[in-house]
């Protein structure tokens, strides 16, 4: 008789979220064993420690890095999952060098993204956050309101994937003009005109990111694409705070070059630059663009279910990589 196989390992590096419940059901229901790390994410050097001493077959990670050692220190490894769609938390070069699938949950938050980014423009040309906060200091100021019609503005939306064009179907039903930009444009864009980086910068009055964090993409927006902005504009950024030279945004803002900031990631994050905290147009909020009760709950239920798949010997849905020649899974879209 041959003896039952003992069940893989799941590490859950971390998780911005009370509980592992979800996970735990998911992993725990498809017979495997699943170890929860500390709920904030560690460093690299305590997620390289806690791999090493589990040896997981799957790795579920949220914001934690799982460097290279990391993902070295298992030999069971067979899949990094992660609880989000950017990967710039995971060593996915080594991954797909040790055969290990990297996979991600690349549209559960398309509407709570592109929600938050429409709310912050919104909010922008209606003086929401502003006005809120003059009237709690005790001022009740209508003459000195300074609105915008959206109707009248043009919006240009760098990145013009899934959560792009949201955006921009969202958008454009405010009857406000639409340009895009990106580096693998879709044939059809309807109601949307496709420029370049440096067209859409000159021509908007509101730019929104949508752009995934690269070595390419690393303060794409800086002092001199911020200078080719229209005087008095806003920028919008819900993608990832390494996209922006946060200190050039301070000095557009002091100097009138922009009108408002409204970042939901920071590139310093948790930590808030004094001098964007002093700024009357910044509208700061804590990397929460994602989330809501269903796409948080949609987001761990789907990240271990792509775990569940690659251990019982299935191809992913969503890979990001392909290692050592697998055949792509059915979410391939590269």
């Amino acid at each position: 008789m041959t003896p039952p196989s003992r069940p893989d390992t799941v590490l859950l590096t971390d998780h911005a979220w009370p509980d592992d419940s979800v996970e735990r059901s998911v992993i725990e229901g498809a017979g495997h064993t699943l170890v929860s790390g500390p709920a904030e994410p560690a460093s690299a050097e305590a997620i390289e420690e806690l791999v090493a001493e589990h040896r997981p077959a799957g790795i579920l990670t949220c914001w934690a890095p799982v460097s290279s050692l990391a993902v070295e220190a298992s030999p069971d490894l067979r899949i990094v999952a992660r609880l989000g769609v950017g990967l710039d938390n995971i060593a996915v070069d080594t991954a797909t060098e040790r055969g290990v699938w990297v996979t991600n949950v690349p549209d559960y938050c398309v509407d709570e993204v592109s929600d938050h980014a429409v709310g912050m423009v919104l909010a922008w040309t209606r003086g929401l956050a502003v006005l809120d906060r003059e009237v709690r200091t005790g001022r009740w100021d209508p003459a000195g309101a300074r609105l915008r019609r959206l109707s009248t503005l043009t919006c240009g939306i760098v990145g013009f994937g899934r959560i792009g064009r949201a955006t921009a179907r969202k958008l454009g039903a405010f009857g406000c003009r639409m340009l895009a930009h990106d580096p693998h444009p879709p044939k059809d864009a309807p109601g949307v005109e496709l420029v370049d980086l440096q067209e859409l910068l000159r021509r908007s009055d509101a730019v929104i990111l949508h752009v995934p964090l690269t070595p390419g993409t690393h303060h794409l927006i800086g002092a001199d694409q911020l200078a080719l902005m229209r005087p008095g504009g806003l920028l919008v950024n819900v993608s990832r705070g390494g996209l922006v030279d946060t200190d050039a945004v301070i000095k557009a803002l002091d100097g009138g070059q922009l009108d408002g900031a409204a970042f939901d990631v920071l590139e310093s994050e948790p930590h808030v630059p004094a001098g964007l905290l002093d700024q009357p147009g910044a509208l700061l909020t804590p990397h929460v663009a994602f989330s809501s009760d269903a796409s948080v709950t949609e987001l761990r239920r789907r990240a271990a279910e792509e775990v569940v798949r690659i251990l019982a010997g299935e191809a992913p849905a969503h890979p990001c990589n392909h290692p050592g020649g697998l055949p792509a899974g059915p979410g391939d879209r590269r």
